[in-house]
């Protein structure tokens, strides 16, 4: 990875039309392979042959893009699924029995995550699907299971429009345009307190330090976050801006959305940037594996070549900070969590979803609630991107508040019509 320096030349911003397309390639990938796991996401399969199945079909698709070029590529994030009450992404080990035999139960809603990454440009996505037998799939989702992915999937569509810089699609004439540029974007505060009225309309809560993250070459961390329902002294920092590439992250709980942290190993891991002398052999064996197939994005103990010596030693990596590990989360009442993730690069033209979940099927999930917000109704009836003359203009007929956000959804993005 440490070819960076004969490129110093090399503009790896979105203004170079070569990362906008390697970053969609990464982007469809990691779509394609959503799909395929969703589909495996049935009650009775164990955990870590999911994870296992979803990272062999990430590196054959990533294998098909890119041939014979100089380009580093493979995973940005792997396969990871989460139980009801996990927060965060979970992927368990085939080496230890407990976690191995961990099967999904039946109707309990599942967090997919996994991305794929093209010259360090990397798009992570994350769905949340309701497990489910064969016979029970086609039928309606109803009860809290329905409050749930309704409140996690219109809070989403709302995240996503609060994105939007302000103006950034004003229409009228150049006195409104100037006027609406001139706003201020919202504040993370003024986020978390609109998002939470979504969650309530539904009896649901916002995931306590739901974090979106600037994305950059090699880094899913960057200079910039926004942080919802922060915990005690935690913060955002930045606002979104054209030209950006982010990770965009809502989670929504049926219980508080506080989150405790849960027994068991951690087995998600990222390089850091600190260099420690390491002394143990398999220390150094598994940093030298990691920099060559995972790079500084986050990999799973799995996916190393010896699970054992992985696990023995990570220890070093970690305690010398050459490792981070991603401590396990979960809802504190045991409450089940819906979790989304979407992958976004934000044009002139608005925003372009890279990679993100298949739209919610509304016509299948009913609930007895509903949002009743004017201002909530109003924003969730707005575009996420300029019509730029691809579809018929016929379209901008008023729609219902409820199925506003649906439609919006496929006119923004024609890639997301696989539904």
């Amino acid at each position: 990875m440490s070819d960076d320096k004969d490129k110093d030349a090399v503009d790896y911003s979105l203004n170079n039309p070569d990362t906008l397309t390697k970053y969609k390639t990464a982007g469809q990938i990691s779509e394609k392979v959503l799909a395929e796991v969703a589909k495996l996401c049935v009650p009775g399969a164990k955990i870590v042959e999911v994870c296992q199945k979803g990272d062999k079909i990430l590196e054959e698709e990533v294998a098909k893009v890119y041939r014979g070029k100089k380009v580093t590529k493979g995973f940005s994030h792997p396969t990871t699924i989460s139980p009801a009450s996990y927060v965060t992404p979970y992927t368990p080990l085939t080496s230890d029995e407990s976690e191995a035999a961990l099967e999904i139960q039946p109707d309990e809603p599942i967090k997919i995550q996994l991305g794929a990454q093209i010259d360090g440009f990397g798009a992570i996505v994350c769905d949340t699907v309701l497990a489910r037998a064969d016979d029970k799939k086609d039928g309606t989702i109803t009860g809290r299971s329905a409050d749930l992915l309704l409140a996690n999937y219109y809070a989403n569509e709302l995240l996503l429009r609060l994105m939007v810089p302000p103006g950034l699609l004003a229409q009228g004439t150049d006195e409104e345009k100037a006027k609406t540029a001139s706003q201020k974007p919202p504040s993370q505060a003024k986020m978390t307190s609109l998002l939470q009225k979504v969650c309530e309309s539904y009896e649901c809560n916002l995931v306590e330090s739901t974090t979106s993250w600037l994305f950059d070459r090699n880094e899913i961390e960057s200079t910039k976050k926004i942080v919802l329902a922060p915990q005690e002294g935690g913060k955002g920092d930045g606002v979104p801006a054209i030209s950006e590439v982010w990770g965009v992250e809502m989670g929504v709980s049926l219980g508080s959305g506080k989150c405790k942290n849960l027994d068991g190993r951690a087995t998600l891991h990222r390089r850091t940037a600190q260099t420690y002398g390491l002394k143990r052999p398999t220390s150094r064996k598994i940093l030298s594996e990691v920099q060559k197939k995972f790079g500084t994005f986050p990999f799973s103990l799995r996916q190393l070549e010896d699970e054992r010596d992985a696990k023995s030693g990570v220890v070093e990596c970690v305690r010398g900070n050459v490792f981070r590990q991603y401590e396990l989360a979960g809802d504190k009442d045991n409450s089940p969590v819906a979790r989304l993730l979407t992958t976004i690069a934000i044009t002139k033209n608005g925003i372009t979803k890279l990679a993100g979940a298949p739209a919610l099927d509304l016509s299948k999930v009913e609930s007895d609630k509903k949002i009743t917000d004017e201002e909530i109704l109003k924003l969730l009836e707005q575009p996420l991107s300029r019509n730029t003359g691809k579809k018929s203009k016929s379209k901008k007929k008023k729609k219902p508040a409820k199925k506003a956000a649906a439609a919006e959804d496929s006119d923004d993005d024609s890639d997301d019509s696989d539904e």
